[in-house]
């Protein structure tokens, strides 16, 4: 499937889904999912971002639990069931298979070797412990629930990160969000956008709490990040 590569992880394989822009070679972005798998919101996400001159690649994360995850924000049934992979998930495990995906990507034909990594909640948090953990160009982490719990790890940060939190977030305290803009503060690299009376997930595609122009302020600020750290 031309929408779909394969990633030869240390620990499996996986697939990872990719969007390809119209003028190649590119820079790329991994885009990491919340815990819905790579489902419509994360593919549109893609589509996105090959529309502004990037080859998006989206790995399944949840590969070794259940492969090929595809859930519905809209569902109770699929909210249950992607919690239980979320609480279940290997965080480690998730940092080793998002590094092996930045290498196959990185090797791709149609890459240039410039590799941001940008996430959504889950997906989020594995942006900010790739970012502490691995070589990347560039990172961007949307509502990044737990990242608190790793700020310890703060000091490994080299790459320049991106990070939008909702202020009303029910998944990221308001203490925890002050920690991680106090430890973030520090780092000459790292810029914490919050949104006043946003809260969580308020730039996802359909989401409950989206709010258009909220959204479309992180979305404008991460494109024009991504477009200066992958020229």
């Amino acid at each position: 499937m031309k929408d779909r590569i394969t990633i030869e992880g240390r620990d499996g394989t996986f697939y990872a889904h990719i969007a390809r822009p119209k003028t190649l070679p590119a820079s790329a972005v991994v885009v990491l999912q919340e815990l819905f798998g790579v489902n419509a919101d994360i593919r549109k996400t893609c589509d996105e971002l090959a529309e502004q001159g990037f080859v998006a690649v989206a790995p399944d994360l949840f590969w070794s639990q259940e492969p090929g995850v595809d859930l519905s924000v809209t569902s109770e049934a699929d909210w249950q069931h992607g919690l239980r992979l979320y609480q279940a998930y290997d965080r480690d495990a998730g940092v080793r298979d998002i590094n092996d995906t930045l290498d196959t990507v990185a090797k791709l034909p149609e890459c240039t070797g410039k590799i941001a990594v940008q996430g959504y909640c889950l997906g989020a948090l594995m942006t900010f412990l790739t970012a502490v953990r691995c070589h990347v160009d560039a990172a961007v982490a949307y509502h990044g629930a737990d990242t608190e719990k790793y700020l310890g790890e703060v000091d490994n940060l080299s790459a320049p990160l991106l990070m939008h939190l909702g202020e009303e977030d029910e998944f990221i305290s308001k203490p925890a969000q002050a920690e991680i803009k106090t430890a973030l503060a520090r780092k000459p690299n790292a810029t914490v956008y919050s949104y006043p009376g946003q809260r969580h997930a308020f730039a996802r595609h359909n989401g409950a709490h989206y709010d258009a122009a909220a959204a479309a302020l992180a979305n404008r600020r991460t494109s024009e990040f991504l477009h200066q750290r992958l020229r």
